[in-house]
């Protein structure tokens, strides 16, 4: 796999042909490598997505940046991304803070 090149225009991965990955091909080369890692969830793309964006709001990213990130029209989309967040941090709450450990 190639990455974009200046000649490339708005592609960003390319296969070692120089042709632009069809959304498929890359989806099978991440599942691959997911399998290879011993990783057992399934979404190949998405799964890098997802991980991205909860990372962004777990540091504290604006969830409007966020959205923007993943290109969803309506924020509601990306609120998914905020709740995993807030269930994190009501369990590093529970763990830690003195009134929730009465």
């Amino acid at each position: 796999m190639k990455v974009a090149n200046e000649s490339s225009g708005k592609v960003l991965f390319l296969a070692n042909s120089g042709k632009p990955f069809r959304a498929a091909q890359l989806s099978e080369l991440m599942a691959k490598y997911i399998k290879l890692a011993d990783i057992r969830k399934s979404g190949a793309c998405n799964q890098y997505r997802h991980a991205a964006a909860t990372h962004m709001v777990d540091n504290s990213a604006d969830i409007r940046h966020v959205q923007a990130f993943l290109g969803h029209a309506d924020l509601s989309t990306t609120q998914v991304y905020v709740h995993v967040s807030m269930m994190e941090l009501r369990e590093v709450y529970n763990k830690t803070h003195p009134s929730a450990r009465d």
